[in-house]
């Protein structure tokens, strides 16, 4: 099998993985790069390749790993195109934030023929079979494993060990394993980050804001935070559609989610700030309701703590480097401990990261040999 690393390898950001083999080509997924402009906004793929592609496999609805889709599409890709339901009822809001607007219409011209899968499945593409697995990462997302009978290769997407909410299946055994490298060495353990945030919010009793993505985090917060805190209004129908997919979740979970789902007050831009913790997407200010809200909170003097990557050029980035916003990560990615572990299961294979700087691997790889520090998007490599 041939590896073309179209995007996130060395880098943060339009995560996209090609392979060809069994007389197939497909893409796992299409991302975009926050921050970026012009072509290295997208993935590193030619007009001839997206031209040759059979399939394109979406992990899940955040913008580093779908937000390219609709360009793809206006690029010329007429493949099929596979994700879970929950991604596909994700994908449409997703892309209008990101998207332009002539590529937009070309996904929405697409989007009947998207194809459905669950977690579990396993898709036959010819010589290629492409295997699935829950991610612990967001309701609905997956990882992909590659085979066409004689490699295989595992392509996490963005996984979860120890989420406290959402359930990750094991990595199986493989020739090739491409791990989310987003933390690189962070060995800082989940339980310490979740205190940090539960002792920082209690210490803002007249409030604060807490901008994230549309989907995933917002549950890991909720299953941290006070009783009392708020949601933008717009937020809710999304977060309740998440909630809905059971499957996703420890034992128990869901039921929790509901009910504190129910007791949180709806904030919309017409309201003052509230004097509870308040949560907005997206996670950088970039889109969504947080543009505003972040502006309002920053003007106003209202705490804001931001809890995921902060890419540059963006409102976070600098709310941040001029110290209007703390940071406390909220582990929604493997910590050190974790990415060490799915290297051990899934048989100490050959490894690359995704969405980590080289430097970043380079620290990480102290802790899995195996793993090759030096390949950068552009690059493919033979399995």
């Amino acid at each position: 099998m041939r590896i073309d690393l179209q995007g996130g390898f060395g880098e943060k950001g339009r995560t996209s993985v090609g392979i060809s083999g069994g007389g197939r080509n497909i893409l796992l997924d299409v991302g975009i790069k926050i921050g970026a402009t012009g072509r290295d906004y997208y993935p590193a793929i030619d007009d001839a390749a997206i031209a040759a592609l059979d399939a394109v496999f979406i992990s899940h609805a955040h913008e580093d790993h779908i937000g390219g889709l609709a360009w793809l599409l206006s690029r010329g890709f007429r493949g099929r195109i596979f994700m879970t339901a929950e991604t596909s009822l994700e994908a449409s809001a997703m892309l209008r934030q990101y998207g332009e607007k002539a590529h937009r219409q070309a996904f929405e011209a697409a989007a009947h023929c998207v194809e459905l899968f669950a977690a579990g499945d396993t898709i036959e593409l010819g010589g290629l079979s492409v295997s699935t697995g829950r991610s612990g990462h967001v309701a609905g997302g997956v990882w992909f494993a590659a085979s066409d009978g004689a490699k295989s290769l595992v392509y996490t997407g963005d996984v979860v060990p120890d989420s406290g909410v959402f359930a990750m299946d094991p990595i199986p055994p493989c020739d090739l394993l491409i791990l989310d490298a987003s933390y690189g060495d962070d060995a800082i353990s989940s339980d310490e980050r979740i205190a940090a945030i539960r002792h920082w919010v209690g210490a803002q009793p007249n409030g604060c804001l807490l901008p994230v993505p549309l989907s995933g985090k917002p549950l890991e917060l909720m299953a941290i935070l006070p009783q009392r805190f708020a949601i933008h209004a717009s937020m809710r129908d999304a977060v309740a559609a998440q909630i809905a997919a059971r499957d996703a979740f420890h034992p128990g979970i869901g039921a929790e989610l509901t009910q504190r789902l129910a007791n949180a007050l709806d904030w919309s831009e017409l309201d003052a700030l509230p004097d509870c913790p308040l949560m907005s997407f997206d996670g950088m200010g970039s889109a969504g309701p947080s543009v505003e809200a972040i502006k309002r909170a920053a003007d106003q003097g209202y705490p804001i703590l931001l809890t995921g990557h902060i890419p540059p050029n963006t409102p976070a980035s600098a709310l941040f480097e001029a110290k209007r916003a703390e940071w406390i990560r909220l582990p929604t990615h493997p910590t050190r401990q974790g990415n060490v572990a799915i290297w051990e299961g899934a048989g100490r294979p050959a490894t690359l990261g995704h969405s980590c700087s080289l430097a970043a691997l380079s620290a990480l790889k102290q802790y899995l040999p195996a793993l090759n520090d030096t390949v950068r998007t552009g690059d493919h490599i033979d399995v």
